[in-house]
């Protein structure tokens, strides 16, 4: 069976990741999101700290999510992702897999592969954020739009589209509808239709 792809782009705290986990709990594939820092740090032989977008000067312990390739310069912004690319092409070498952000709808854009963009309401993603990921009320409605902001910036300058753009997104899903399992079994029944073939 040839290899198949999803990745997922999401708002922040529309739980996006723990949807992802199950998803490729589910379909029986790999799932990488922050294996890919992991794996940048080591070829460039940079802090874990650094290549996870968090800086000492960041308050809050969520505020790595707001620079996706933290904020030195911008050729090294640059050769950051370029080796990040390759990673992710390495992993999609191996396998079908699920690829949470890191601008892989562009990277595997001539794969065989399903781009879903995952997103909620507000104020169903303020109550996950405070009740799912365990932050202040002040802290959820800043990082919301913190976040979210700082994502379409990085997807527009590198893939040229923003991360919910329906000419690059096959597939738009509001989560609070059905919840993680349901939402991730949503996904899984999508995708046995889109790659035509039973997936177990």
């Amino acid at each position: 069976m040839a290899n198949y792809y999803i990745t997922i782009n999401r708002q922040f705290g529309s739980l996006g990741r723990p949807i992802a986990i199950k998803l490729a709990e589910i379909l029986g594939i790999e799932y990488y999101d922050r294996d890919i820092v992991e794996e940048t740090a080591k070829q460039m032989n940079i802090p874990l700290s650094q290549a996870s977008e968090q800086e000492e000067t960041i308050a809050s312990r969520f505020g790595r999510m707001a620079f996706p390739l933290g904020q030195g310069s911008t050729e090294n912004q640059q050769q950051m992702f370029d080796v990040q690319t390759k990673i992710i092409q390495d992993l999609a070498a191996k396998g079908s897999a699920i690829f949470v952000g890191r601008c892989a709808d562009y990277v595997l854009q001539n794969y065989n592969c399903l781009r879903v963009f995952i997103y909620a309401p507000k104020a169903k993603r303020y109550l996950n954020c405070v009740n799912s990921l365990d932050m202040t009320p002040t802290e959820a409605k800043r990082m919301i739009d913190r976040v979210d902001k700082a994502r379409d910036r990085y997807c527009k300058k590198y893939a040229r589209h923003l991360p919910s753009d329906p000419e690059h997104t096959h597939l738009m899903v509001d989560s609070s509808l059905f919840g993680v399992t349901g939402t991730a079994e949503l996904l899984a029944t999508v995708a046995r239709e889109y790659f035509m073939t039973d997936l177990s």
